[in-house]
């Protein structure tokens, strides 16, 4: 796919805000689903104090592959990513998306190393094979509404950040941002 274009954001926050039945990641077995949509029905809660944990359990999923090499390969990427070694980590991530295109955490670890490196483009592109593949993928659609609000699109972001907040009510930095971009786009309630 080629460089991020400013009409696509429509259909890329369209993935994302079908949240309704929220198709599961493609390469997940039935009873990860169930678990998936059980965790995603605790975490919409409002008022939770353990949304970080169900957070948690929900990336833990997320992250398995069913394969042992590509589950390393996600390891290696973002032991790479903590380490700053954006490039190795470009080069791990990519590997897994070649062998394992329908696994959205290999694209989700480039998007968020393309981030990290400042090229927006290049990681919103990525993001968006995240969402067609994980619409529910609250991390993938924050890191979205971030580098849109960062681009001057403070509309679009508000979008994402709303899909975000219907999934998970209780993260306060994400209050506080649909906040300010309220106020920024005039959406505010008085």
């Amino acid at each position: 796919m080629g460089g991020f274009q400013k009409h696509q954001l429509p259909i890329l926050l369209a993935a994302g805000l079908w949240l309704a039945g929220g198709a599961p990641a493609m390469t997940q077995a039935p009873d990860q689903a169930a678990r998936l949509d059980e965790l995603f029905a605790q975490l919409k809660e409002p008022g939770r104090d353990d949304w970080e944990k169900i957070e948690g359990e929900i990336t833990r999923i997320w992250s398995t592959s069913g394969s042992p090499a590509m589950d390393l390969l996600l390891s290696r990427g973002n032991e790479a990513l903590e380490a700053e070694d954006y490039r190795t980590a470009v080069d791990h991530f990519s590997a897994l998306i070649d062998h394992a295109p329908d696994f959205a955490e290999g694209w989700n670890g480039r998007a968020t190393t393309y981030y990290l490196m400042g090229e927006y483009g290049l990681s919103i592109s990525d993001v968006e094979h995240v969402l067609v593949l994980n619409p529910r993928h609250f991390g993938a659609l924050s890191g979205l509404a971030f580098m849109l609000e960062s681009m001057g699109d403070p509309e679009m972001a508000l979008k994402a950040l709303h899909a975000v907040q219907e999934l998970n009510p209780n993260r306060p930095n994400i209050d506080e941002a649909v906040t300010r971009l309220e106020r920024m786009t005039g959406d505010a309630e008085l």
